[in-house]
């Protein structure tokens, strides 16, 4: 199971993590995984080049977080209001038992 969990404090994001694997299907061909893996790479990404966010990232096999070391803009919180739909859907649809997604408050 992936267990995806955000970090929030006062209302704002500041940080996210993700750890585990789905077991949907076959490892290559597990297509919550790769769901999961794109919206997270993605919009780790897109928070760096679009948002001009400066993260804390570590990814390794299973596993990715990354902090968010000044605070977050106002389009980074869209962006993560986008990850945290989308995997939220994953988790309501397809991948029912093969994803959690949280939110702790700091």
């Amino acid at each position: 199971m992936i267990r995806a969990t955000f970090f929030k404090k006062g209302g704002r994001y500041t940080g996210f993590k993700a750890r585990g694997h789905a077991g949907y299907g076959e490892e290559g061909t597990d297509i919550i995984c790769a769901a999961v893996s794109v919206l997270t790479i993605n919009t780790a990404n897109s928070l760096e080049l679009l948002a001009d966010e400066k993260l804390a990232e570590q990814e390794t096999d299973g596993f990715v977080s990354f902090r968010f070391e000044n605070g977050i803009s106002e389009k980074g919180m869209l962006l993560m209001d986008s990850l945290h739909l989308g995997l939220r859907d994953i988790a309501e649809g397809e991948g029912k038992g093969y994803i959690k997604v949280n939110i702790e408050e700091e």
